[in-house]
């Protein structure tokens, strides 16, 4: 039986993490109608503190950094008195751009990433790739127009404006649920575990571009 050389792949990762500049990130964006700052760490440890005005996407900010474990700042000033949208959509294109920004060349990184996720009734698959080419596929059904006072469409909107910022390949599917805020909940989390597991760095890669064009 042939035992595995835990000592040597810790080594690796060591000698990647040593060589590896921190991918931090941030990103300060104003408009006519919003004005967004965000700060990224994607090897941090699931710290957030978000103050975006929408109390129901922050609490899903909350949702990404915790199970993507990447630490995350993000400040929001908004025309809220005509609806929350320039702010969902403004602050997923800002967090977007940050996070294509502390990705970098993408040396190393697993690239790809894939996640299921239950909340109750709710059942949610996520499958994404950082491959340089902005595509959404959304899938899900939420069956009423509000969560509170957060307007449900604005979920595909925040990851419209995430997915071509970051660019980045994803593919959201609902494969249960009946519950507006369990499936928007479990879509997050599926997305936050997923996006971890693409962002983390394989140590067979040795820093390489994980694509056999050798580009992203």
């Amino acid at each position: 039986m042939q035992i595995s050389d835990t000592s040597n792949k810790n080594s690796v990762l060591h000698q990647v993490s040593s060589i590896t500049p921190a991918r931090i990130a941030s990103v300060h964006r104003v408009t006519g109608e919003t004005d967004v700052q965000v700060t990224i760490n994607l090897d941090g440890t699931g710290k957030c503190n978000a103050a975006t005005g929408v109390p129901f996407l922050d609490h899903m900010l909350h949702q990404i950094s915790s199970h993507g474990l990447i630490d995350l700042d993000v400040k929001a000033k908004g025309d809220w008195e005509i609806d929350d949208h320039h702010t969902n959509e403004d602050v997923g294109i800002t967090l977007g751009q940050a996070l294509h920004q502390a990705l970098g060349d993408r040396k190393g990184i697993v690239r790809f990433g894939n996640f299921l996720a239950p909340l109750d009734e709710a059942l949610i698959q996520v499958a994404l790739d950082f491959s340089g080419r902005p595509h959404l596929s959304y899938g899900l059904q939420i069956p009423t127009q509000r969560v509170g006072t957060y307007d449900t469409q604005l979920v595909r909107e925040f990851f419209v404006a995430l997915v071509n910022h970051s660019q980045m390949t994803l593919h959201i599917r609902q494969l249960d649920g009946i519950n507006s805020h369990h499936i928007i909940e479990a879509t997050f989390k599926a997305f936050a575990r997923a996006m971890r597991m693409a962002t983390e760095f394989d140590p067979r890669r040795a820093g390489t571009i994980p694509s056999s064009k050798g580009v992203l």
